[in-house]
């Protein structure tokens, strides 16, 4: 065996390892979870008859089924998940059709946002999420020049999350809708889109929903009590007043874990959407700001991984990365906003914190895939260290990181490598192996659905 095949099997060995930051952050949020559900749902599960721990035992079972979901994610190559980017999209109909199913979906106060599962319910506007940033990241990636180019390319996306949109509005569900157009504009913006460009469907949708908000009797009256809970407290007030009497309790320290007053029946929610406002009743301001604080060590993680996968052109992983960092950076900052009183009440749960069986879940899947490119993207790196540590010619040449993006033409840098002796040594099988483990793909342009 020659040295470039010795050095092509090594590279073949090199793994990566998970980002300890990004880990850390979601195990802290996803144990803190664990504890504040314990804390905030003995009351309700004791009023309810079914015993205290009733609701921390389902919490912690949908987190260990979560994290099993998470294990499988962190295991799965990416270049093998972006192979289904049809299906991706069409599974997102699908989803949002199966709660008006006669047998299969339940409806909820008047909300037909579950589905029927035997052992439990399911949301599924949550996979949705997931699934849906799947497959922007593999749209973004087979037309990334477009995207930055025409309005077809940029449209596009736009109306497919219009569709999705009025599907959730449908169910209804207002914050989710607003929530997936807001990941959809970042997405965009992240990929390419310049801003002057983005402005006018932003100009044309904030009106629109401002409007959908305002003529709907239950919406406007969020919104009449987010400006003044006080002038009807015991009314549609009763629930945001309750939350800050409970921020106000925490004062700088807490008033203890286990010792919240609000969560007796006076917080509605304690241990779901308004789990926040026990957690700063409870641990008080300096919990607060360690919540804040890994909220933004995660968020900010993941965007500094995809901005590294970019920069090694391994431009999927770095959307899915953007992806996921959007979604769970405004999600929470909703749900914190909400639970302080600076936004108008929305049922969005707090990401690995609040109790419910399918954001638990599929926020679990979701870091699992933010470990898998922080993984992907260490392997990248150390593999190209070693070609260029072992291989004169490969460091000369600058040898082009993993994911290359796809081309029509040859591009005028790299006009004067066609002389180099880069493509000599790309004839011989081992000097291929040499230049990376899908280096050279060209990424997928499949019909049907984009």
């Amino acid at each position: 065996m020659n040295d470039l095949s010795r050095q092509a099997t090594r590279l073949e060995a090199i793994g990566g390892r998970f980002d300890p930051w990004l880990t850390g952050a979601a195990l802290a949020l996803a144990c803190l979870g664990v504890v504040m559900v314990g804390s905030a749902s003995v009351a309700i599960g004791e009023n309810l008859g079914v015993g205290p721990f009733h609701y921390l035992v389902r919490h912690v079972l949908f987190l260990g089924v979560g994290i099993a979901l998470a294990a499988v994610a962190m295991r799965t190559e990416l270049k093998t998940v972006e192979k289904y980017n049809q299906l991706l999209l069409l599974g997102c109909f699908v989803l949002l059709l199966l709660p008006w199913l006669p047998g299969l979906g339940v409806s909820v106060n008047g909300a037909r946002r579950w589905i029927e599962l035997g052992i439990s319910r399911f949301q599924v506007v949550e996979a949705v999420k997931v699934i849906y940033i799947v497959w922007l990241a593999s749209y973004l990636v087979r037309f990334r020049d477009d995207v930055t180019a025409t309005w077809a390319a940029m449209l596009k996306p736009l109306g497919v999350a219009v569709l999705l949109v009025g599907m959730l509005l449908a169910q209804p569900d207002f914050g989710s809708a607003t929530l997936l157009l807001a990941i959809t504009a970042g997405m965009l913006v992240l990929g390419g889109v310049n801003l002057p460009r983005m402005s006018l469907p932003i100009v044309i949708g904030l009106p629109a929903l401002a409007a959908l908000a305002i003529f709907e009797p239950y919406r406007m009256r969020r919104i009449t009590s987010f400006l003044d809970p006080w002038a009807d407290q015991l009314g549609s007030g009763y629930q945001l007043s309750n939350a800050l009497m409970a921020v106000g309790r925490g004062e700088w320290f807490g008033v203890g874990l286990g010792a919240s007053v609000q969560k007796l029946n006076y917080l509605p929610e304690a241990h779901t959407d308004f789990i926040f406002s026990v957690i700063a009743e409870e641990l008080g301001f300096a919990g607060v700001c360690v919540v804040v604080a890994l909220y933004a060590l995660l968020v900010g993680r993941a965007l500094y991984l995809g901005l590294k996968c970019v920069e090694m052109r391994r431009h999927f992983a770095g959307y899915i990365a953007f992806g996921i960092a959007l979604w769970i950076g405004m999600q929470s900052f909703v749900s914190i906003g909400v639970n302080l009183g600076m936004l108008p009440t929305k049922g969005l749960t707090l990401p690995l914190v609040s109790s419910g069986g399918s954001s638990v879940m599929m926020t679990c899947v979701a870091i699992g895939l933010l470990l898998r490119v922080s993984y992907e993207l260490d392997r990248a790196e150390r593999q190209r260290a070693v070609r260029q540590e072992g291989s004169p010619q490969a460091a000369a040449s600058g040898d082009a990181p993993a994911e290359a993006p796809a081309r029509t033409g040859p591009s005028p840098g790299r006009a004067a490598s066609a002389s180099s002796p880069a493509p000599a040594a790309a004839a011989h099988p081992a000097a291929a192996a040499l230049r990376g483990r899908g280096t050279s793909r060209v990424e997928p342009t499949l019909g049907g659905f984009a």
